[in-house]
């Protein structure tokens, strides 16, 4: 896969990110977060990237094909989104280190990459598979959680070392290596957990996903008990 490697201006190297999970479903926190880091980063492009086998939690209730189906669907045609489904073209669990080395050969070495993460996820960043590797590959941004300010382990501490930066124009001023930590505009505090919950008790789900996705999970009898 071979891609432009510049921005939309066609003057500086292209800003591009990461963003995975299950999706399982996709809902209204996902999609917006996505959105606002478009803005805020300045990024050509978000690409959503569904797990087929995530490392380090328990196996999506529906499958691989309709997950991405309904990620597809919440997208539509909302500029610099990307669905992205090469971790479900590979067998076996869903590393980032090899989804940001797909990432950083399809958009080259001048790229600026990103792999987006929530803090949760950051304060375990190095029990991940080759974390060391993450930074050569790509920046890292962490979505903040307002007071959620749990210490870090030696072992991340040594890991990050000095990589934090305060800005994103310090973090993009090298393709990879970074750190930084943001905290979006809108906090939309929806859990996938709760709307898997609320579908099987048979509850309304509407304004918490996009009408698309709760329109095929209907279709579909998803997340019903059987």
């Amino acid at each position: 896969m071979s891609v432009n490697n510049t921005s939309q201006n066609g003057a500086v190297p292209a800003r591009i990110a990461m963003l995975g999970g299950t999706f399982d479903p996709v809902h209204l926190g996902h999609l917006r977060s996505a959105v606002e880091l478009l803005e805020m980063l300045s990024l050509d492009r978000v690409h959503l990237v569904p797990a087929h086998v995530p490392p380090h939690r328990q196996a999506p209730g529906v499958c691989a094909e309709q997950r991405l189906a309904m990620l597809a669907a919440g997208v539509g045609d909302t500029p610099g989104l990307i669905v992205d489904d090469r971790e479900l073209q590979r067998e076996g669990p869903s590393y980032s280190a090899d989804s940001l080395a797909s990432l950083r050969e399809a958009y080259g070495g001048d790229a600026r990459l990103v792999m987006v993460i929530g803090h949760d996820a950051f304060l375990k960043l190095d029990s991940w598979h080759r974390p060391e590797r993450v930074f050569e590959l790509a920046h890292v941004v962490v979505i903040d959680r307002p007071g959620h300010e749990a210490a870090m382990s030696a072992s991340l501490r040594e890991l990050i070392g000095q990589r934090e930066v305060s800005t994103p124009h310090a973090l993009f001023d090298s393709p990879a290596g970074g750190l930084l930590r943001i905290g979006l505009p809108t906090r939309l505090a929806i859990s996938a957990t709760a709307i898997r919950q609320r579908l099987k008790e048979g509850s309304s789900v509407r304004y918490l996903l996009p009408g698309a996705v709760e329109d095929y999970i209907q279709r579909q009898g998803l997340y019903q008990d059987p």
